[in-house]
């Protein structure tokens, strides 16, 4: 299973991601976090991203999902294709070629889960901390949502202490078989 969580910078995606991994672990899943990789990229990001700094950050995080999903039965992602792609879009418009690749690419994911714009940014070394930048990405992301069709799961502001028990509701029934309720002799 490859779970991505969806959003706008500075909302809690590293996070909740962090806290997920950690239920899923005290359950014995063999979970792998691929990381936001905006952080390592060696060109600007932000509102000074480029093109190519966007394509390297989609490129890396395909790579590192490939390489996460080939050893790993259960994989969070913090980010995902398509919010790392509202980036490139702000900066650059869309792109036909990387329009493309997000059409075959999302289907890859079995849940994708929208942590929502809740409180503005704070400043970490990296991250932008403009109001009005992080909002650009969230109506962006919501824009890319709509047009495509998809159907995350919405997590709701005010429930912000209760999202990985949210999450956990909605993914363990997919993951953990289910026992029944009387088994038969031969059980």
């Amino acid at each position: 299973m490859k779970l991505a969580l969806i959003g706008t910078h500075g909302v809690g995606k590293t996070t909740l991601a962090f806290e997920l991994a950690a239920r899923l672990k005290r359950r014995n899943f063999d979970v792998e976090i691929v990381r936001e990789v905006a952080r390592r990229c060696p060109l600007p990001i932000n509102q000074r991203t480029t093109l190519l700094a966007q394509e390297w950050i989609l490129l890396t995080q395909m790579a590192l999902e490939i390489e996460a999903t080939a050893a790993h039965e259960l994989v969070l992602c913090d980010r995902s294709v398509l919010d790392n792609y509202c980036y490139l879009v702000h900066a650059a418009g869309p792109q036909p070629l990387w329009e493309r690749v997000l059409e075959d690419w999302l289907p890859t994911y079995d849940l994708l889960v929208w942590v929502p714009n809740w409180s503005q940014p704070s400043y970490d070394g990296v991250r932008a901390v403009d109001p009005s930048f992080q909002r650009r990405i969230d109506i962006l992301l919501g824009s890319m949502v709509a047009a495509r069709g998809l159907k995350p799961l919405r997590l709701a502001p005010e429930r912000r202490e209760r999202w990985g028990d949210d999450i956990m509701g909605a993914i363990l029934p997919s993951i953990e078989p289910t026992l029944p309720l009387f088994p038969s002799a031969g059980d």
